[in-house]
């Protein structure tokens, strides 16, 4: 039946505002009827009133039905995830725990930094892909119940991944999430074989720190063409049962060996950030009395020939440059005179051994944390490049001949019994100064840090807590064989 448009057919634009959205067609939906099948105006009159048949309406409201009820089948379920509690603020108690030692320092109550949605929810369900959450806040499918003293917990309200936490607050996800795979577990399994040997490193575990002797040529951190590297093989292996994976505070060179911290939590972690950059901040202090800072770190290096001094203090800057046209970059010295962006580097060192003609033990203290620091200070300030230092001290290290040592065959036969297949292929034993190719000989042998553990449960026991009676830990990892080897062939009649 065709229905005809006429005058008398006219609905008023004051009628189009649904009173009843039962009953009237929804407003959306009726918008986009109206954009679908153009309306017709009255030439005769010249006006611009509208018209609508009853074929239009009737489709409408129809419609209108039909998207409630498919509303309704569809309604969608949520997992809600811990409700937020407040958090210590870990970047002030990291400062105040750097300037605790010889002060009385008592923690005060300081307002944690705003944890935003999106922190929290990164912090509960770390196993789900930054990205993907980050795509459920923009499609605005992430919810939150906000917590009202006098109401309880209001109606869910879409909530931005900027906006701030209350205490209580409780973030909803959908709950198609949890059967989203989590390509990071299937890309960092490993086998046992391999869960047992990282598990093998650990010096040190609390509930707040995992400390690991580092294994030579294993990278602390991923990149271009690194297959596994130390953060990923942490999450996998060394979680011990918490929801967050252990997260990395400082760094070594993927050569060297010994300490590597690691923070266990998001708010441990941010207080050992911020210790070592509060040392890195206030190392003139430190040059004033080393023996009394809270965070102390000792490497032990074998150089080839001997420093002048016995010991002493390096204060160079140092600067990046470009080589290679491009390809890679190296640390150098920075003089006044050059117009490069540089970096203040303070390192100690002490001889500790030099009974074999040509090398050097040093004890090398950073009070800075830049990169290559030690390396670029040994090679060009001293002059006595690292052994197996190939990027600083290459010119020394082109006419290499190995150390002739009696024990060299048993020494070695030994160690191959003892170790034939370590896992990510790595090799503990070969590189000493006895052999043709060499390893790098610089070792994070010692650290001595404040027990953020306990710092933490005093903090949140009570408001204020005297920090200048907290004990320290002090960490002490052995050497890996090839240079234990080239200790024994330096220092044979030494202890180390």
């Amino acid at each position: 039946m065709n229905f005809p448009v006429t005058k008398t057919l006219t609905i008023p634009t004051p009628t189009l505002k649904p009173q009843n959205s039962q009953n009237m067609p929804n407003r959306i939906l009726l918008r986009r009827i109206l954009l679908r099948h153009p309306l017709s105006s009255s030439a005769e009159s010249g006006g611009d009133r509208l018209f609508i048949s009853p074929f239009h309406y009737s489709r409408s409201y129809a419609t209108t039905q039909t998207f409630h009820e498919d509303k309704q089948k569809r309604g969608k379920k949520w997992f809600t995830l811990p409700p937020f509690t407040d958090t210590v603020n870990g970047a002030a108690l990291g400062r105040q725990l750097s300037r605790s030692v010889g002060r009385d320092v008592y923690a005060k109550p300081t307002a944690a930094a705003a944890t935003t949605a999106l922190k929290w929810v990164t912090r509960c369900c770390p196993e789900i892909p930054r990205s993907l959450v980050q795509k459920l806040f923009r499609l605005r499918q992430v919810r939150r119940e906000a917590s009202d003293m006098d109401q309880g917990v209001q109606a869910r309200k879409r909530v931005g991944a900027k906006d701030s936490m209350n205490l209580g607050d409780r973030i909803c996800l959908p709950s198609s999430v949890k059967e989203f795979p989590d390509d990071k577990q299937e890309e960092g399994h490993c086998s046992e074989e391999e869960v047992k040997f990282i598990r093998s490193l650990v010096l040190y575990k609390d509930p707040a720190i995992v400390v690991i002797n580092k294994p030579p040529g294993l990278p602390v951190q991923g990149g271009i063409g690194i297959k596994r590297s130390l953060d990923e093989l942490a999450a996998t292996c060394l979680s011990y049962g918490f929801s967050e994976p252990p997260r990395l505070v400082h760094r070594l060179d993927r050569d060297c060996s010994g300490i590597l911290v690691m923070g266990r939590t998001q708010t441990s972690a941010t207080v050992l950030h911020s210790l070592f950059r509060e040392k890195t901040f206030g190392a003139s202090d430190d040059v004033i009395d080393h023996a009394k800072a809270i965070l102390q770190r000792r490497y032990w290096a074998l150089v080839i020939g001997s420093p002048r001094q016995q010991e002493g203090l390096i204060s160079v800057p140092l600067g990046k440059v470009v080589v290679d046209n491009g390809k890679s970059d190296r640390i150098t010295i920075v003089n006044k005179a050059q117009c490069l962006p540089s970096q203040h580097a303070l390192t100690k060192y002490k001889v500790i051994g030099s009974s074999c003609p040509g090398f050097t033990w040093l004890e090398l203290i950073p009070l800075t944390g830049r990169k290559h620091q030690l390396r670029v200070h040994c090679a060009e300030v001293l002059g006595t490049p690292i052994v197996g230092d190939y990027k600083y001290g290459w010119r020394t290290h082109k006419d290499w001949k190995p150390v002739a040592w009696s024990k060299i065959e048993s020494h070695s036969s030994e160690g191959h019994s003892k170790r034939k297949n370590i896992p990510f292929d790595l090799n503990m034993d070969s590189g000493s100064i006895a052999e043709k190719n060499l390893r790098l000989h610089l070792h994070s042998k010692q650290m001595i840090l404040p027990d953020v553990s306990l710092a933490l449960q005093n903090v949140k026991l009570h408001a204020e807590c005297d920090l200048s009676g907290l004990e320290s830990l002090e960490l002490v990892a052995p050497m890996p064989s090839y240079m234990q080897k080239s200790w024994d062939i330096t220092n044979s009649g030494f202890d180390g």
